[in-house]
């Protein structure tokens, strides 16, 4: 039975299951737009993605249930000390500045599907590849798990339970896998280019009228100033080189998302490209800002929250803003139309992204001989076996968003200096990159595991997070080993 709490009613949630529906009939006509059966139609819609459909899907897809969901929570938490999340996904940006056009253009030349298709062709080193695409997949793993998470937050709060947490993971996680197996990244990226625009718009909404209704920042700062003062002192040291550490996850991880990287692979030319980075270069001010506000905006209403009630930020805010009349049905559906576009856009990506890895790293270099009718029906198959396994384990799973984000950027980070010196370094060698990878992934994977344990080591020795301690002796790995090779040469 629908509670009172329920952020629509009958006809809102009609609207918005009406809206998740469609998408499977542009899945459809991705299917029926498809010109062959091969691995970079399916996985790269052919190489052809216009500068809008391209800025709009990466747009999409780094803005997603952890922006609108983990993000506000983060904010609540932590008050004015989350404003470092806009800096955050600005150094993804400054990163694929450096790198996506020489990429992209290797890419064009050797016809790259999978961001280990880079390090294959750059290392030729089976057992290199093989660990970068496994890293990649672990990452996407739980980039789907805090996704399905928030989707699953935002269905219970839109019906006020009527439907439960796990019913809606499984229904959203059907449609995606639908119309991501019908057209592949076609399919996807158009699905983005709309999800993007809703997203755009519900967020400048919620953001204007949140300013028009409170008061804005004066509002923010006067009320945490009396209830949570704490949250308003500036930083320790310790907090200063947490930020540092953040910003480090966001240009050495967020960028090399497998699903940007491959992106980057389906732009239609380098003009393209460079046009939808510059545009991409301004949207943390007009969105990851904007929910930092809505989360510092929950916290001056809804004091002493526990840390799990916090990930409802963006929702508290929303029915307070309801219950005032501030916003009526109309805007209560685009902003949670934006938030489920948003997570979906991340979600259906990461998917296509992790069949691609398994299919073209794994099967495809086992099995080099298969036709690429039959790779691209597989990839199918394990979309739906990869979506299975991850509902069960958002819905079995307790971590909060932002710890299981931080937990994967942790580790896709260790590939960053296969990308980044492989480009601009001719002279650095596989097994170099190869044993820096390895000592980063144990370091960084040996201190969350103690941690977790009980043992008396801090997640963050000195305010930096394990993965930024592993990527850091990763590359001295790198440069120990060069230099040896050198000495002995």
């Amino acid at each position: 039975m629908q509670t009172d709490s329920a952020l629509l009613g009958p006809g809102g949630i009609a609207f918005l299951g009406a809206y998740v529906l469609s998408l499977i009939l542009i899945g459809w006509l991705g299917r029926r737009a498809r010109t062959e059966n091969s691995l970079s139609d399916f996985y790269l819609a052919g190489r052809g993605m216009s500068f809008l459909v391209l800025f709009l899907t990466l747009y999409a897809t780094q803005y997603s249930g952890n922006t609108l969901v983990g993000f506000a929570g983060r904010a609540y938490r932590e008050g004015f000390h989350a404003l470092v999340l806009v800096t955050l996904l600005s150094g993804a940006v400054g990163a694929f500045i450096l790198y996506a056009p020489k990429l992209y253009r290797l890419s064009k030349q050797f016809n790259f599907i999978t961001p280990a298709d880079f390090i294959h062709h750059r290392f030729n080193n089976n057992r290199l590849t093989f660990f970068a695409a496994s890293l990649c997949l672990m990452a996407l793993a739980n980039y789907v798990l805090t996704n399905l998470k928030a989707i699953g937050y935002i269905v219970v709060a839109v019906t006020g339970g009527a439907i439960p947490f796990a019913y809606g993971v499984i229904a959203l996680s059907l449609v995606m896998v639908i119309y991501e197996t019908l057209g592949g990244m076609r399919s996807v990226a158009w699905t983005d280019a709309l999800q993007g625009s809703i997203l755009m718009v519900g967020v400048l909404t919620i953001f204007i009228t949140i300013q028009g209704e409170y008061g804005g920042f004066a509002f923010i700062y006067d009320q945490i100033q009396t209830a949570d003062p704490s949250k308003l002192i500036p930083p320790t040291f310790s907090q200063k080189l947490t930020w540092f550490s953040t910003v480090c996850l966001g240009f050495f991880g967020i960028s090399l998302y497998p699903h940007a990287v491959q992106r980057i692979y389906s732009a239609r030319n380098e003009g393209t490209l460079r046009r939808s980075i510059q545009v991409m270069a301004f949207m943390p001010l007009v969105t990851t800002l904007f929910m930092v506000v809505v989360g510092l905006t929950a916290l001056a209403l809804f004091p002493g929250l526990d840390r799990q009630a916090s990930e409802g930020a963006t929702l508290l805010v929303l029915k307070d803003l309801s219950a005032r009349g501030a916003i009526g049905t109309g805007v209560m559906v685009l902003f949670l139309s934006a938030t489920i576009a948003a997570i979906m856009s991340t979600v259906d990506s990461a998917l296509l992204s992790m069949s691609s890895i398994i299919t073209k790293d794994f099967y495809a270099r086992i099995k080099p001989d298969s036709s690429q009718a039959y790779l691209t029906k597989l990839g199918k198959t394990i979309s739906w076996g990869i979506m299975a396994l991850s509902v069960y384990l958002a819905i079995a799973l307790p971590q909060t968003i932002w710890r299981l984000l931080e937990i994967k950027l942790e580790l896709l980070i260790q590939i960053a200096p296969a990308f980044f010196l492989g480009l601009y370094f001719k002279q650095i060698k596989s097994a170099s990159i190869f044993s820096g990878m390895v000592v980063g992934t144990v370091f960084a994977v040996g201190i969350m595991v103690a941690n977790k344990l009980g043992v008396d080591i801090p997640a963050k020795p000195w305010g930096i997070h394990a993965g930024v301690w592993g990527l850091a002796l990763n590359m001295a790995t790198i440069f120990i080993a060069e230099k040896l090779k050198k000495d002995k040469s």
